[in-house]
């Protein structure tokens, strides 16, 4: 609805245009609206990135769970793996996982969500600790309520503030991910516009046409800011609804 131009139109005689009435932040190098392609690009760069994240929301928080009831062997040795992985920078895992699956959306949602439960996983086993405890879960457990049930109406809801916080850091780090494989020619392939393929088709005229890198740049930097600030404010808001009054 926003986008001006079809984002894969090309038009050869307009390459590499600056900014115009017609292309607001010009054209690239085979003519297609940078501003378009841009819009565009926001459903994958921001579509596969809450995808990723939720994945990983829900991974990270089962392990996690499982490690906090499954008993203390359950535990060590889940919680080893879960350090195993956060030993290895989350980048450097996904470039190398992306490599040896090929490039492609598939092996990008895979690659960054292998790499990126982990957090989850480590505040829900903490919580779980705690909870398990208290004197409501004690009861239930007594009384012969399953599992799953206790997870669903004792624990979720304690879990939910945290990793609602947590969530929205993973959400900005899956925008960086996708757009550095993108960049490094891993993610979304081309013509499909996603932001960090615009950087690496950007790349060669870097320094004839700046602009081509600035506005993606820009782009993936202002929307990981307003994740990280909106992240920053909910968890201001939920301490001061945990201080007593």
């Amino acid at each position: 609805m926003l986008a001006p131009h079809d984002p894969a139109e090309i038009d050869l005689a307009n390459r590499l245009s600056g900014p115009s009435a017609g292309s607001l932040l010009g054209t690239d190098a085979l003519g297609r609206d940078i501003l378009s392609r841009l819009l565009h690009g926001a459903r994958w760069s921001l579509g596969l990135a809450f995808l990723i994240s939720a994945l990983g929301l829900i991974i990270g928080t089962l392990v996690g769970l499982l490690a906090a009831q499954g008993g203390k062997v359950l535990d060590w040795s889940v919680m080893r793996a879960t350090d195993t992985f956060l030993a290895f920078p989350e980048l450097i895992a996904a470039v190398v996982i992306a490599g040896v699956l090929g490039a492609g959306t598939g092996s990008l949602i895979f690659a960054l969500t292998v790499t990126g439960w982990m957090r989850y996983a480590r505040v829900a086993r903490g919580i779980g600790l705690t909870l398990q405890t208290r004197g409501y879960v004690v009861q239930a457990r007594l009384a012969g309520i399953s599992m799953a049930r206790i997870a669903r109406w004792h624990y979720l809801p304690a879990l939910l503030p945290s990793l609602a916080v947590v969530w929205t850091g993973m959400f900005a780090r899956a925008i960086l991910g996708i757009s550095a494989l993108g960049f490094l020619g891993f993610g979304v392939q081309p013509p499909t516009p996603e932001w960090g393929t615009m950087l690496l088709d950007a790349r060669i005229h870097m320094r004839s046409t700046p602009l081509q890198m600035i506005w993606p740049g820009l782009t993936v930097v202002f929307c990981v800011l307003a994740i990280n600030l909106a992240g920053d404010a909910l968890r201001d808001a939920l301490a001061q609804e945990d201080q007593p009054t």
